[in-house]
């Protein structure tokens, strides 16, 4: 017990003392102010939970700088990650809306005046082979999401997006006449 309460004056003590510069040593490098303190707590809170293990000389300045700067380190790897897949999403994003702008532009009213138009998309779904329409039913007018897909028909995702892919493939064959229309009712 006497133990325990002599490492817990040590670690006051030492959180006193390094607190403030190790957030300013790690603001340095991540800048924003709340992610140096999330990152400060951190450091410290693994220190109070390996207690048992840790002794005093981890409260060196070196040792405690290095644990800050190697979680600095894990941040910036991660938000440079994060950055990359927000901006491939929007270079996707971007995309998908260049293709519905052109699908709309290239479309065309009498597309829909078409006594039967219902019906050439409906045969055209038929036409797909059975696992091939039940996935493409589910995802386009049940609107459900591949993952949920997999789950309920027990296949993998890549099945499931493979079948997608026939399907696309099948029906802008078919409906090749309509194209802005198929681009307008089945895009991606």
């Amino acid at each position: 017990m006497d133990n325990e309460l002599d490492y817990k004056i040590e670690f006051e003590k030492v959180y006193c003392s390094y607190y403030s510069r190790m957030k300013r040593f790690a603001q340095e490098y991540v800048l924003h102010e709340e992610d140096a303190e999330n990152i400060v707590q951190d450091v410290f809170l693994e220190l109070w939970e390996h207690k048992e293990v840790l002794s005093t000389y981890v409260y060196s300045s070196g040792f405690l700088f290095t644990s800050v700067k190697n979680r600095c380190i894990d941040f910036l790897r991660r938000k440079t990650r994060s950055l990359k897949i927000s901006s491939e999403l929007q270079e996707e994003y971007a995309y998908t809306l260049q293709m519905k702008l052109q699908s709309l532009e290239a479309f065309e009213e009498e597309l829909f005046s078409k006594p039967d138009i219902e019906a050439i998309i409906t045969n055209a779904v038929n036409n797909l082979p059975d696992k091939c329409r039940e996935i493409f039913i589910m995802n386009k007018f049940q609107g459900k999401k591949q993952r949920i897909i997999a789950e309920e028909l027990d296949i993998s995702i890549h099945t499931v997006e493979s079948q997608m892919a026939i399907a696309y493939k099948k029906l802008k064959e078919d409906l090749k006449d309509l194209a802005p229309l198929f681009l307008f009712l089945f895009s991606i």
